[in-house]
């Protein structure tokens, strides 16, 4: 008995080991073809290399952009040892949409006295561009957890166990007076069996099974199928008998889902669209923290033009003044006061404009950096930015340099590089799919028999022959005939038996059967596993020229960055310089005026050309301030250069305050470290 059941484990051992090893060669050519270039493939860039694709892209940038706190939601819930675990949902925490506590400690006197590594870490901690975001990576997670179970792949990698309970009772008609145990119904006072015999029977049924999917396309199956069943007829062996039967099953792929891309590709894809998820959250945390700081710069040049226009008004309504008194003295022409007048009705219209776009530049910072700007707390408060204008250091950098830097760290290229790889995995995939399906199987099946035994010490004596059926009148029947067999006294012996001896003739391979062949599918012209590959070849050539257009568009942010630095840095120095002059010449048309050798219209021009000189110097030192903004941020240098870390930015929690270098201290009045 043992000898049977070692032999049926030598069968499925042989078949595993056929499975592991194959055609361990046919995944191997297709990547030696590889490495000739194909032609007409586009010859690489002058600065980058791209390996051959059965390769895949360069590796990512050394620097960490996931998460690496927080939850993950590609891991689900472990069994063990609460095995209700896996059927119980997720916890998944609604989201925070109030605004974080550092706000409250800001206010003060109904002012939101503000810095810039303060409005910062708001944006991080409240900006709904981010919060939103951050669920991205999340669901690139759950799907990840989904392609590990196999739900949309070709194996089921979770084990699956089924089973079925079942409790059934019949009553059969038999057309056949020989079987035993055959009982006749008769119709109340007839003579004869007016009804059909029959056999009844009681069965119970416990069957179970359990599948399973592997990674070289292996798939298990086993299948313990139990029965308890009793019958009215004589003629079997046992009655109730206990029927037990184990078939354990193996099936290996040859050719078409055969290794680990055929059946894995979900999985490897879907790990690496959970990066592309994290770099699109660190993308958007760079633009939002440069959006943040913009709109600071922004509210921080309206204040500022506020100030400049008040203080033309201010000249505009003394310059008013004094000419209405020199009218009053009859020293004045009245068209000079008009005049006078005038221009002050002009720039106290263009004060209430600069007014005004304090105002919606107020309200755009504290949308970003608020979850809930209808706060109770942040009704009529004023934000007054506490960041001293400062001069951004020179970026001593040549173009080349930059462009280096940049292809290293910008996540748009990260997450090109990822798609590209997911491209050539689907050509692996499709590749083998071009196969014929050729599937080796073993199957190993233990019968177990037992029961209630009964045995006769006699047998049938004598056997009747047929003759007609008589009707009710006498008349027989045509076509309708009887039989009866008639037997001596017996002596009836009962053998007990049950689910115990069952049990005993299945593990002990009493009644074995072993099977193992092979089967195979051959598609005729294959056009849809044609089609499916040169779609993934395809796909992966748009993202080969994909890949170079960004890289393309990151030298066009950098190249430009860096030309607005430079234009804005001059543009800074000359316009200061046109400042001075403007003030001196105003300084001077004053003097003249109050001497009597210049007009007042003279004067006016000189204060509008002075208004100006100072509106526009202030708009080339913020020009300049958020110009370095944009070049962190073509550089990907964004997170670096204010030392945000992404576990902060994922958490939504700020454990230190970002680093703004280059910007002076309002208390210290020194540059920052």
């Amino acid at each position: 008995m043992s000898g049977r059941l070692t032999q049926a484990v030598m069968v499925l051992i042989l078949v595993y080991s056929l499975a592991v090893s194959p055609l361990y060669a046919q995944n191997q050519a297709p990547a030696q073809a590889e490495q000739q270039q194909a032609p007409g493939q586009m010859a690489p860039p002058p600065q980058y290399q791209p390996p051959p694709t059965t390769q895949g892209p360069p590796a990512a940038p050394a620097r960490s952009l996931g998460f690496s706190t927080g939850p993950n939601y590609s891991n689900g819930r472990w069994w063990f040892p609460n095995l209700a675990a896996p059927y119980t949902p997720m916890n998944v925490p609604q989201p925070g949409l109030t605004n974080s506590p550092r706000i409250e400690q800001l206010i003060s006197h109904e002012k939101l006295n503000l810095s810039l590594e303060d409005a910062i870490s708001l944006g991080l901690e409240n900006n709904l561009s981010i919060a939103v975001e951050r669920y991205v990576p999340w669901l690139d997670e759950a799907s990840l957890l989904l392609a590990k179970s196999g739900a949309n792949g070709r194996l089921q990698f979770d084990p699956t166990l089924t089973g079925t309970l079942s409790l059934a009772q019949t009553t059969t008609p038999i057309n056949n007076p020989f079987f035993a145990g055959v009982g006749t119904l008769n119709a109340p006072g007839a003579p004869v069996a007016t009804l059909a015999p029959f056999v009844s029977g009681h069965t119970f049924t416990a069957n179970t099974q359990y599948t399973q999917g592997f990674w070289p396309g292996t798939q298990l199956q086993v299948t313990f199928d139990n029965s308890r069943s009793s019958s009215s007829i004589g003629v079997n062996l046992f009655n109730p008998e206990v029927t037990s039967t184990l078939t354990a099953m193996v099936t290996q792929p040859l050719l078409n889902g055969f290794g680990r891309i055929a059946n894995t590709r979900y999985i490897i894809e879907a790990k690496n669209t959970v990066k592309v998820g994290e770099s699109q959250f660190a993308q958007q945390v760079m633009t939002t923290v440069t959006q943040v700081a913009t709109d600071y710069w922004e509210l921080v040049f309206a204040r500022e033009n506020v100030k400049v226009e008040q203080v033309a008004v201010a000249a505009d309504q003394q310059l008013y003044q004094n000419n209405k008194k020199q009218l009053d003295i009859g020293t004045m022409a009245p068209l000079d006061v008009i005049t006078a007048q005038s221009q002050l009705a002009t720039d106290q219209q263009a004060l209430v404009q600069a007014q005004t776009t304090q105002l919606l530049d107020e309200t755009t910072l504290l949308v970003a950096i608020t979850k809930d700007p209808l706060a109770p707390n942040l009704k009529g408060v004023e934000i007054v930015p506490t960041t001293l204008i400062f001069n951004p250091e020179d970026q001593s950098i040549t173009l080349e340099d930059a462009v280096k830097e940049a292809w290293k760290k910008r996540p748009e290229l990260q997450q090109a590089e990822l798609n590209l790889k997911n491209a050539g995995i689907e050509i692996k995939a499709t590749r083998n799919a071009l196969l014929p399906t050729v599937n080796l199987f073993g199957e190993y099946q233990g019968v177990g028999l037992s029961g209630v035994q009964t045995k006769f010490t006699s047998t049938p004596t004598s056997f009747a022959p047929a003759g007609p059926i008589v009707n009710q009148f006498g008349t027989p029947i045509p076509f309708e005939f009887d039989s009866t067999i008639a037997t001596a006294d017996v002596n009836k012996f009962v053998f007990p038996g049950g689910l115990g001896g069952d049990l005993t003739g299945l593990f002990q391979a009493r009644y074995p059967t072993i099977e193992g062949g092979i089967n195979f599918t051959l598609p005729i012209r294959n056009r849809a596993a044609q089609a499916q590959n040169a779609t993934a070849q395809l796909n992966e050539r748009q993202q080969e020229t994909q890949y170079r257009q960004t890289q393309n568009t990151i030298v066009l942010n950098v190249r430009q960055a860096l030309i607005t630095l430079v234009q804005d840095r001059a543009a800074i120095a000359a316009a200061a310089q046109a400042r001075t002059l403007q003030q001196q010449s105003y300084d001077d048309e004053v003097k003249r005026l109050q001497l009597g050798s210049s007009t007042a219209f003279t004067v006016i021009q000189k204060q509008q050309l002075l208004t100006a000189a100072e509106g526009t110097e202030l708009r080339d030192r913020i020009n300049l301030i958020e110009a370095e903004l944009n070049f962190n941020q073509a550089m990907g240098r964004t997170l670096d250069v204010h030392s945000i870390s992404m576990a902060d930015a994922a958490a939504g929690s700020i454990s230190h305050t970002p680093n703004i270098p280059g910007a002076l201290d309002a208390d210290a009045g020194s540059p920052q470290k």
